[in-house]
């Protein structure tokens, strides 16, 4: 069941709003991907709990920053596994804070918790097959960002995705997939990069399927009205699966 905190919903969203003009994203998680100081290089492996609740990232910026930071740490098997002792799992029956929504692949390599070394409460994770956008996973979305005060929305794509693979070759082929599974393929269809063949083809649509449902998140009304006034930023990533590199696209 979804819980809330309304005092600490208020306070956020306070805060976000006296937040002057857009958030810059420069360089973005490549920026922030750059290694960490010798500080955090030095950090043992084991678990280690985040700072409370209220020095978590509070802006699209910070947010990035410490996923960065925790992918740094995956693909370096330098993981925290952060936000699970028996304190923090107590501190969250009485609310969550978590700082980015990623909508992401139900492919079982791409868990984001993981690939970001995040912890309980830290991330609110969608994940569809191709990252496919409905009614329901719109709705998520937006709890996430107007009801939680969530800064950040990442759109997660990933290397040798099988729903795209599965759009191209329907597209290729002309036949129609398996009960809902074609309703993934139409879905994704629009984004088909027909310039290109083989293995380039879905690979160039991977990159413009999480463009487009980006896209299409930032265009929805009440977070776009977010984004402009500088408390939000939806964003396009892919993880690789080769090197397990989490990398913005633009």
């Amino acid at each position: 069941m979804i819980s809330d905190d309304t005092p600490h919903r208020t306070a956020r969203r306070s805060l976000l709003r006296g937040l002057a003009g857009a958030v810059t994203l420069g360089g973005g998680l490549a920026a922030a991907a750059a290694p960490a100081s010798a500080a955090s290089a030095a950090t043992p492996r084991g678990r280690a709990p985040r700072p409370t609740a209220a020095h978590r990232p509070g802006t699209a910026d910070e947010a990035l920053r410490e996923l960065a930071a925790g992918n740094r740490r995956w693909r370096t098997y330098c993981e925290r596994h952060p936000d699970e002792t028996p304190a923090v799992r107590q501190s969250l029956t009485a609310g969550q804070h978590p700082f980015a929504v990623v909508l992401g692949c139900i492919d079982s390599r791409v868990p984001p918790e993981l690939v970001f070394d995040q912890g309980l409460g830290d991330l609110m994770t969608v994940r569809t097959a191709g990252e496919v956008l409905d009614e329901a996973v719109l709705g998520s979305v937006a709890y996430g960002v107007l009801e939680l005060g969530i800064p950040l929305v990442m759109v997660l794509g990933h290397q040798s995705c099988g729903a795209v693979k599965a759009a191209v070759q329907a597209d290729l082929s002309g036949e129609e997939l398996p009960a809902h599974i074609q309703y993934l393929a139409e879905q994704i269809s629009p984004s088909i990069d027909r310039t290109k063949e083989g293995d380039a083809r879905v690979d160039s649509t991977i990159d413009a399927n999480v463009r487009a449902v980006r896209a299409r998140l930032a265009a929805e009304p009440d977070l776009a009205a977010k984004i402009a006034a500088g408390e939000l930023a939806v964003v396009g990533a892919r993880y690789e699966l080769t090197t397990q590199l989490v990398h913005p696209l633009v």
